[in-house]
């Protein structure tokens, strides 16, 4: 171990994110964004002049923008301890997901990739044997679920505000993928639409962000569902849009929905939980704010970065930014995980224990969970909607 690491920022190889991926822009600014890692290698792209252009454009010495991950890791693994990198940041599409990570990770480099995690639910349970026989940290970039007020919707869900709950419904339109554009070689729709590379389409792609959302805030795992997914558009290979209906552990119900076809939408994230005591709500194009519904008395609105929030939510708390008067948004979702991921690294490297509040990011468990949840929706789907168990991977 870099005896160094206590005083000084964690240094970042990233797999990935060359010219015109739009998501490894969004993972390095998040990554920059508290202070706690610098980018100090790179294999960016399979292309070897985009490749030696976005290094430079990052200021990454040149000896160290590598021509394949593969070499990057094993050459980055040979380095010193004061120079080599000590995490390694995945933006691959999804099937350059598992094998970099599981090689990162034998390396002896701490993980932080994009979701979902891996192509199967068996390459899952093998990178999660990894992560236990190794002892490295891995976390996924499920961002959505941590923003400062989901983190309050889950501790007030936790503190018994709703009650018993009873159900959950979430939705998540989009609207991008309403015609072919994959046929006009669009970056992002080409390898997302393309079954070989993404494995899952809408299902994989944002109905596992909607899963994930809802198991993060109450708490439960979806244990089964009955999925409708389809490839909309004529001449598409991948699912598109999906409706399910899923059962929740403790017998709560309710439905999951995504749609990558839905004309005109942007990113409509929404999620209504229910217990018997009240409801909350939580939209991502406001998602400054919580609303606690209530039968009898005046609705409730939690605005992010209020004393109230900071007391009942310290998980809310200590990723506020910002006063309640100026907005977060998106890349502060990334930069949650990147600098939670940052401290437990650094406390595990130095033989501390992190804290309850440092360790609180999506994890190699939450990537297992995915998987399990796009198997379980693609069988039911393909059986005409039966009702699917969702594997449980302890």
């Amino acid at each position: 171990m870099d005896s160094s690491i206590e005083n000084r920022k964690l240094r970042m190889a990233m797999i990935g994110g060359g010219p015109g991926s739009g998501i490894g822009d969004i993972h390095r600014k998040a990554a920059l964004m508290d202070g706690e890692i610098e980018l100090v290698a790179g294999a960016f792209s399979t292309n070897p002049e985009k490749n030696r252009a976005q290094g430079k454009a990052h200021y990454v010495d040149p000896s160290r923008v590598y021509d394949s991950w593969r070499d990057m890791l094993e050459r980055e693994a040979a380095l010193p301890a004061d120079r080599k990198c000590d995490i390694v940041s995945i933006v691959t599409p999804n099937h350059v997901h598992f094998e970099p990570a599981k090689t990162a990770l034998e390396l002896g480099f701490d993980v932080i990739m994009d979701k979902p995690m891996t192509m199967s639910l068996d390459e899952a349970l093998q990178l999660r044997d990894v992560v236990r026989r190794t002892g490295r940290t891995l976390a996924l970039t499920h961002a959505f679920a941590t923003n400062a007020m989901v983190k309050c919707a889950r501790d007030l869900v936790k503190q018994g505000v709703l009650g018993k709950l009873r159900k959950i419904a979430v939705q998540y339109p989009q609207g991008w993928l309403h015609e072919l554009i994959e046929r006009d070689n669009h970056k992002q729709a080409s390898w997302r639409t393309d079954p070989k590379l993404a494995g899952a389409g809408c299902i994989g792609d944002i109905g596992v962000h909607a899963s994930h959302l809802s198991e993060t805030i109450t708490g439960l795992r979806v244990i089964s569902v009955a999925a409708d997914a389809a490839a909309v558009v004529e001449g598409r290979t991948i699912d598109d849009d999906f409706t399910a209906l899923a059962r929740w552990e403790g017998g709560v119900r309710g439905s999951i929905e995504a749609s990558q076809i839905s004309f005109g939408e942007g990113n409509g994230l929404a999620i209504r939980v229910y217990g018997d005591k009240a409801g909350l709500e939580w939209r991502f194009d406001n998602m400054d704010f919580l609303i606690i519904k209530y039968q009898d008395k005046p609705w409730e609105k939690w605005a992010r970065g209020s004393t109230y929030v900071n007391a009942a939510s310290p998980s809310a708390a200590q990723i506020t930014r910002c006063d309640k008067y100026h907005a977060e948004g998106y890349i502060e979702g990334f930069a949650n995980i990147y600098v939670n991921f940052a401290k437990t690294v650094r406390k595990l490297a130095l033989g501390q224990t992190p804290t309850e509040l440092e360790r609180d990011f999506p994890n190699v468990e939450d990537g297992v969970r995915g998987m399990a949840f796009i198997e379980a929706m693609l069988q039911s789907s393909r059986n005409n909607g039966d009702w699917t168990d969702v594997a449980r991977c302890d």
